[in-house]
């Protein structure tokens, strides 16, 4: 995927999490929740699309 790909989608991903903080009326702490999901989701996105999902799940916990 060519990086600008990668930066319109995070812009666009922005753009639409601040509209929806911006307008939605909800409480703040499920604002909290909503912006942490869709971060997280985004970071998971790019380790993926940059190739280091598969390294970082290739580490054991235990046994």
């Amino acid at each position: 995927m060519p990086l600008i790909n990668v930066i319109i989608a995070i812009a666009v991903v922005g753009l639409l999490l601040w509209l929806v903080n911006r307008y939605i009326p909800m409480q703040g702490q499920i604002k909290s929740i909503l912006n942490a999901v869709v971060v997280i989701a985004l970071i998971l996105w790019l380790l993926r699309i940059f190739g280091l999902f598969g390294y970082l799940t290739q580490f054991r916990v235990g046994h």
